[in-house]
């Protein structure tokens, strides 16, 4: 029997030494370990199957994150990596090679768009981009391509991709599907669990949770593990142990946090669209979002994470956000504390004009991370910065 979440995220994965008797892993700050290692019972790295070697090739911390990373998001294995991009970009480039096709939704955080449009495409590697309607549709003709790449809950539109039929669509082509879950957390969803091949996070959001780590994660069914890790070795995205020990304290508490992100969002984003002063809320849970169907049928819960526009435009917002003393202004999500930014300004500020409106990413379109404060004085607020 599967234990509960948040029994598995305090009790799995975690590396412990009778002798010791340490209740919590430790942190293991070493750069290389005694070889070979011909100890009776010498730990054994899940990414080779043989002892320790060189951190940027295994680490016990590392590996203790990955094994309770892997038990929440319901995969065979996993790896840790220096950042969410690092993750992506590592993963992408395990898949692909010289000549490939990769198709990807267009909606896509501005760094991945970037990796995509310039980076693979200098490496011989083109792409396809389709809007998230196109893609949901499921009837494309996925054979052409190497791998299909997609964001669960879109950043910042809020659109929600249908992996469930994209999921069983491709699992008949035997094409992978990539899906980068970070707004979703392993909370609200598991890709693989839906048909996804491999799930990506930028651990630094919910995972970590406190806005103080730089992370990411991939999970995976163990065929991955070769080639994945082969080239996390040779690019040397390898996250230090210290902030690997930090994605460990962040998942044991990720369930409790989520189930706090998941009410909170839904009564602020209620709160918003009855505001005179919002002319559109994007957010999933509302009955309202033209994604809400699709959202029901592929997540457990509708995230922390809402975008907004104001009658005022760009300069109403700014004023707006600049009022808040409870919500910041900072350009990242997923922490305990309530997060505003402008995407112009910050996660898609490397896109011209132009590509934002493209995607529906207007000057003046706020995104809202929802934290865990209580839901009355984030509500009032945003009545006072709105007034």
């Amino acid at each position: 029997m599967t234990r509960g979440f948040n029994t598995r995220a305090v009790q799995e994965g975690e590396v412990k030494d009778k002798q010791v008797g340490n209740v919590i892993t430790p942190i293991f700050e070493n750069s290389t370990f005694i070889t070979p290692n011909e100890a009776s019972g010498a730990a054994v790295d899940h990414s080779t199957g043989k002892p320790f070697l060189y951190t940027r090739v295994g680490n016990p911390t590392l590996e203790a994150l990955e094994r309770k990373y892997a038990a929440l998001d319901m995969v065979d294995s996993a790896l840790s990596f220096s950042s969410g991009m690092a993750a992506i970009s590592t993963t992408m480039l395990s898949l692909l090679k010289t000549g490939d096709r990769l198709l990807s939704v267009s909606d896509l955080y501005g760094e991945t768009l970037t990796l995509f449009k310039k980076t693979l495409k200098s490496f011989g590697i083109e792409t396809d981009f389709v809007s998230l309607d196109n893609l949901n549709k499921a009837n494309l003709d996925f054979r052409k391509y190497r791998a299909v790449f997609t964001e669960s809950i879109l950043n910042p539109t809020m659109g929600v991709s249908d992996i469930r039929s994209l999921g069983k669509a491709l699992q008949e082509t035997g094409v992978p599907l990539v899906v980068d879950a970070t707004f979703a957390s392993p909370y609200n969803q598991n890709p693989t669990k839906l048909g996804a091949s491999i799930s990506v996070h930028s651990g630094t959001k919910y995972i970590g949770g406190h806005s103080d780590i730089i992370l990411g994660l991939a999970g995976f069914s163990s065929g991955y593990m070769k080639e994945i890790s082969a080239m996390r070795k040779n690019l040397g995205g390898v996250p230090d142990p210290i902030q690997a020990f930090l994605g460990l304290r962040g998942l044991k508490t990720l369930g409790l946090r989520m189930k706090a992100h998941n009410e909170n969002a839904m009564k602020i984003a209620s709160f918003l669209e009855q505001h005179q002063q919002v002319v559109k809320v994007n957010y999933p849970g509302l009955k309202s979002s033209r994604y809400h169907e699709i959202a029901e049928k592929n997540l457990t819960g509708f995230g922390g994470m809402i975008s907004f526009e104001l009658k005022g435009g760009i300069s109403g917002a700014r004023k707006m956000m600049s009022r808040m003393t409870v919500g910041a202004m900072a350009p990242s999500l997923g922490g305990v504390e309530t997060l505003v930014t402008l995407p112009s300004d910050t996660s898609h500020a490397s896109l011209s004009p132009e590509d934002r409106k493209a995607l529906g990413i207007s000057e003046g379109l706020i995104r809202l991370s929802v934290g865990i404060e209580e839901a009355e004085d984030l509500i009032e607020d945003f009545q006072m910065a709105l007034s």
